[in-house]
């Protein structure tokens, strides 16, 4: 049986070779709101590790909320170069604090500062002197800590669909399902 994380990481690498675009690894991360509609919103991939997907972010933020309350999650990945679409779900848990470390260190300096100044998705009462606050701090160029609500998740995947879009319209679509911890797949109809 094909292990479709496998499949995943040749057609991601094949992407990223091919892309023009700024972020490959932009992935439209859907949650189930605690007002229960759906929430969809794009983060970066860190990276697929021990055959679970990494995001980061602040837990406190409206998907670390939603993440917390309900750990079905879904990623769905559309790639132009390829024309290549993937859809996974799976449960979300917290990485371990030594992961959000590393993965935090490799962020761009305004990255830290924005992470570590500003409570993503609240109301902002005067948006130019927040931007002058943190545009102050990253001139500074000191060391910023990973703010302790800043962390990521490890999505474990139950489906994975691999679909590869075709000019006839009769795209190729294979469903992955773990089954008693084993992959299972068939192909469903474009």
């Amino acid at each position: 049986m094909v292990n479709p994380i496998i499949c995943f990481n040749e057609w991601y690498q094949e992407e990223l070779l091919q892309s023009n675009l700024q972020i490959p690894s932009a992935v439209c991360l859907s949650t189930i709101g605690i007002d229960n509609f759906p929430n969809a919103r794009f983060v970066s991939l860190k990276e697929v590790l021990d055959n679970r997907f990494i995001i980061t972010g602040p837990l406190n933020s409206r998907k670390g909320i939603e993440i917390k309350n309900n750990t079905k999650v879904a990623l769905t990945f559309w790639w132009t170069s390829t024309e290549r679409q993937v859809r996974i779900q799976g449960m979300a848990t917290p990485i371990s604090e030594d992961l959000a470390d590393a993965y935090f260190k490799e962020r761009s300096v305004a990255s830290k500062v924005v992470s570590s100044m500003c409570s993503q998705g609240q109301e902002v009462t005067d948006l130019e002197f927040l931007e002058e606050k943190v545009l102050t701090k990253v001139s500074e160029d000191t060391e910023i800590k990973r703010p302790k609500n800043w962390r990521g998740f490890a999505i474990s995947p139950v489906r994975i669909e691999l679909m590869q879009f075709k000019t006839s319209r009769f795209h190729h679509r294979i469903l992955y399902e773990l089954v008693n911890e084993k992959w299972q797949s068939h192909y469903i109809q474009p």
